[in-house]
């Protein structure tokens, strides 16, 4: 069963999703998927290839940042541009949905669209602790 954790109106985050849970998202009105997690991370994990061709069925857009470890500059200007761009809201997943919280927060730190204590918040309300990011 899909486990979309809402952080704002615009974006929820999530443990690794399946391909039948991408028909959900669409259910649910997500319009964009952007998928954290590098292919191969696990044995029998859904590829990227798998969750984009669900993705385009459904009619979303799908963006695949794979993060390993903690998220790079690119990776999170990268998220930002698509964030900015694409359509919302915006399901965003990985393993367990940490690497696209910290991935999504440390954008809008960086942009300055929200400071730490409203991101530690969003995140503690989603289920993530953030204050290992953010002090």
């Amino acid at each position: 069963m899909a486990d979309f954790r809402p952080v704002t109106e615009d974006i929820s985050v999530a443990p690794q999703i399946t391909v039948e849970d991408v028909g959900e998202a669409a259910r649910q009105g997500f319009r964009t998927i952007i998928n954290n997690r590098p292919d191969n991370e696990e044995p029998h994990q859904p590829s990227s290839h798998d969750i984009e061709a669900a993705a385009k069925a459904a009619g979303l857009e799908y963006f695949h940042v794979p993060v390993r470890g903690s998220p790079t500059p690119d990776q999170v200007d990268a998220t930002n541009r698509i964030l900015a761009e694409a359509p919302s809201p915006v399901l965003a997943f990985c393993r367990s949905g940490t690497r696209s919280i910290i991935t999504w927060s440390l954008g809008q730190a960086v942009s300055g669209a929200r400071g730490r204590d409203e991101l530690k918040a969003l995140g503690r309300e989603a289920g993530y602790d953030l204050s290992g990011v953010f002090g």
